[in-house]
């Protein structure tokens, strides 16, 4: 099979694997988790290096323990250098030191025909691209999900509501008739004060609690908020909602300085759950 191999292992990650796994397991085991009603349909979640960002990311990976998703979709950005406003994996896995995940390469066709039809233009596969914001988000994901998964990558570098809108949709069309979960990894602002970085970070999560795709885009481009990943997030919030999520629950908050006591220009993080809420029942 060709797998692409990681380039992050060892460095944004334990390159051992009994070492990666009890490190995983010990950012889920430790999150306090808040009760999440309905069905949870996709997650919001960090993508720094696990020692800063994995006890956030423990939060929204611990809410889905025990899924048995038969594809998972991640939506991260593309921080290299392409120029394709959309692209994916030309690779049939990806590799972690907990195993491999095979690309569905059914579900890459149709995203892709999906987009096309959208947009007029589709994904570029990519061989050996060093982006480490999706891989980061797989070994949580062989640890938290049962059963085997196949992945569906999908790397944003088009920041315009019409892309993110349309591979929303798309990706909603795609998932539909499938046992399926999204993920959209996203780190918040970078390189604040403390103090400045809560204040934007928060006016970011105000949006994403609003379920408001549009919102997220417009709060970076009015500079109230920032969000490395939005055009990610927001094509994650327009998919969640065509598949009938109507709530999103944030469950942790947190910056790079409260790992490493250095506020003076700190990275922020913050975990997410979006669900289906069954609708209640009246009783009159």
């Amino acid at each position: 099979m060709d797998t692409r191999p990681s380039p992050i292992a060892g460095r944004w990650y334990p390159g051992d694997s009994g070492q990666l796994a009890s490190s995983v397991d010990g950012y889920i085991d430790a999150a306090h988790l808040p009760e999440i009603k309905g069905e949870v349909i996709a997650i919001m979640v960090p993508h720094a290096g696990h020692v800063y960002s994995g006890p956030v990311a423990g939060y929204a990976f611990g809410a889905v323990r025990g899924m048995q998703p038969e594809l998972v979709a991640i939506v991260s950005p593309m921080h290299q250098p392409y120029s394709q406003p959309l692209l994916t994996s030309a690779h049939q896995a990806y590799q972690t030191p907990l195993g491999s995940i095979i690309v569905d390469q059914g579900a890459v066709a149709e995203l892709d025909q999906q987009l096309e039809a959208e947009l007029g233009f589709g994904l570029t596969p990519v061989r050996n691209d060093t982006e480490h914001s999706l891989e980061i988000e797989l070994p949580f994901l062989q640890r938290v999900l049962s059963g085997k998964f196949r992945l569906l990558p999908v790397m944003v570098r088009d920041q315009t509501a019409r892309v993110g809108e349309a591979l929303g949709k798309s990706l909603a069309r795609v998932l539909a008739d499938k046992a399926a979960l999204l993920v959209a990894s996203t780190d918040l602002s970078h390189f604040y004060h403390q103090e400045q970085a809560i204040k934007l970070d928060m006016e970011m999560l105000h949006q994403v609690e609003a379920f408001d795709p549009l919102g997220v885009l417009q709060a970076e481009e009015e500079g109230k908020g920032f969000a490395c990943g939005k055009n990610a997030l927001a094509a994650v919030l327009w998919a969640a909602r065509d598949m009938g999520a109507n709530k999103v629950q944030i469950l942790k908050h947190a910056t790079s300085g409260d790992v490493t006591g250095d506020y003076s220009g700190v990275v922020g993080y913050a975990a997410a759950v979006i669900t289906r809420a069954e609708p209640e029942v009246s009783s009159s």
